[in-house]
C-alpha cells in the first residue's frame, strides 16, 4: 500500500512557519508533492529523513514552483513538460516508477478577466497529451493544484462564478476531456455526490470560516489502477495554506 499526499503551500518556507513539518511528519506519507513552493534553489534546507527530494523552480523569483519528497528513489525523473513555452515556471514534475508514473502539476491560473485564459487552453492540450504519451507506455497518477472546480459540488457558489477563473466553461471542459482520456478523479470516485467538501478557501470575507471553498486539488489515477485505490481524502482540518492536503491510497 501507498499513501500518496498533495499541498499546495502557498509558499513553503510560509508553511514551514505555520506547522508544514508537523503534518509532514504525522502523515508519514511514501510520496508527498508540493504546488506554489516560490522559492529558488538554495533558498531552503529541509531536512527529510528516509526521503528523495526533488524540485522545479521557476525562473521569476518567488512564483509558482513544485516539489516531490519520495521514499523510493525512481528509475527516473524529469522535468517540465519537455516543450520549451510552458517550462519556464517549474509546474512539472514526474517520477518514473517500474509500475508507474507519478506526476505533479501545478496548472496555470487563468486570472483575474480571464486575462491567461488562452494560454491556459494550450497548457491543457499540452498537458493532456504529455500525460496520453505516459499512459501508453504504464499507468499515471498524477496530482496537483489543477485550478479547476469541475462540476457545480466542487464549489460554494457556482452560479456566481460561472466566469470567473477556475470554473469556465472551457476549463471545466478541457477536464471532462482530460479525464475521458482515460483518467478517474479519485475522490469523486469514491464520493461521486458529495458536497461541501473544498480544498482552496480565498483569504478575504472570512471564506474558510464559512467554507466557502472551491475543490480544486485533485489526484487522478489511469483508469486501469481504479481497482487499486483504497481511499481519497481532503485533509479540510490542516491549516498552513490556503489550500489543505488531498490523498490517496493505492495498493500499487
Amino acid at each position: 500500500m501507498k499513501k500518496f499526499i498533495s499541498w499546495n503551500v502557498n509558499g513553503i518556507r510560509a508553511c514551514v512557519g505555520k506547522g508544514f513539518m508537523d503534518f509532514f511528519l504525522e502523515s508519514d506519507a511514501d510520496f508527498f508533492c508540493l504546488q506554489e513552493t516560490k522559492l529558488q534553489a538554495g533558498q531552503i534546507e529541509l531536512e527529510l529523513p528516509g526521503y528523495h527530494q526533488f524540485w522545479n523552480y521557476a525562473e521569476k523569483k518567488g512564483y509558482s514552483g513544485t516539489a516531490v519528497f519520495a521514499k523510493t528513489e525512481p528509475l527516473s525523473v524529469s522535468y517540465g513538460l519537455g516543450i520549451e513555452e510552458h517550462d519556464h515556471e517549474g509546474r512539472v514534475i514526474t517520477l518514473e516508477y517500474p509500475e508507474y508514473y507519478l506526476v505533479t502539476c501545478y496548472t496555470p491560473n487563468s486570472q483575474s478577466e480571464l486575462a491567461r485564459l488562452d494560454y491556459r487552453m494550450e497548457w491543457e492540450d499540452a498537458f493532456r497529451t504529455y500525460l496520453k504519451t505516459l499512459d501508453e507506455k504504464k499507468p499515471v497518477i498524477f496530482c496537483g493544484d489543477l485550478n479547476v472546480a469541475h462540476r457545480e459540488i466542487d464549489l460554494k457558489n457556482p452560479k456566481t462564478n460561472r466566469k470567473n477563473a477556475g470554473f469556465t466553461d472551457e476549463e471545466r471542459e478541457k477536464f471532462s476531456l482530460l479525464l475521458d482520456s482515460g483518467f478517474t478523479d479519485s475522490f469523486r470516485y469514491f464520493y461521486p455526490d458529495m458536497t461541501d467538501i473544498y480544498s482552496w478557501w480565498s483569504y478575504r470575507f472570512k471564506a474558510r470560516e464559512k467554507n466557502a471553498g472551491w475543490r480544486i486539488d485533485y489526484f487522478c489515477i489511469s483508469d486501469r489502477l481504479c481497482e487499486k485505490m483504497k481511499s481519497a481524502s481532503i485533509h479540510t482540518e490542516i491549516l498552513g495554506s490556503d489550500h489543505c492536503p488531498v490523498e490517496m491510497e493505492v495498493d500499487i
